[in-house]
């Protein structure tokens, strides 16, 4: 089994424009579809995201660290949670990718982990 990173995608525009009954509704059916990528066995991890203005760059890359708030890039769209599942193949995975969709109301990105490097023995 391949494990895949399904992440929503949220506007920034209409995040908090949606009303609180809808909000609901797609919490209860984020819930189910959670439920069953457990009881399927394709749950590995999943979480939401706070808004994107409260991250935290860090570019490590110079003779010390800079720290900068808020997203890396200006954008209208920002990643508002994920789940990381396994799954026998992409096609598999475009299928729960679409479920999810379907619960958060949202674009859902799939991008399948690259493999681990085989272990010395």
């Amino acid at each position: 089994m391949t494990q895949y990173m399904l992440t929503v995608h949220d506007d920034t525009e209409s995040v908090g424009k949606i009303p609180p009954e809808q909000m609901q509704q797609m919490f209860e059916d984020v819930e189910k579809f959670n439920t069953k990528l457990r009881e399927t066995g394709a749950w590995v991890f999943a979480g939401g995201l706070m808004p994107a203005e409260t991250a935290t760059v860090v570019d490590g890359t110079g003779t010390a660290p800079v720290f900068s708030d808020g997203p890396y890039l200006e954008t209208k769209e920002h990643i508002g949670g994920f789940w990381v599942v396994e799954a026998a193949d992409l096609d598999a995975a475009l299928e729960l990718a679409a479920e999810g969709s379907k619960a958060c109301q949202g674009k859902v990105e799939v991008r399948p982990f690259q493999a681990e490097p085989p272990a010395d023995a």
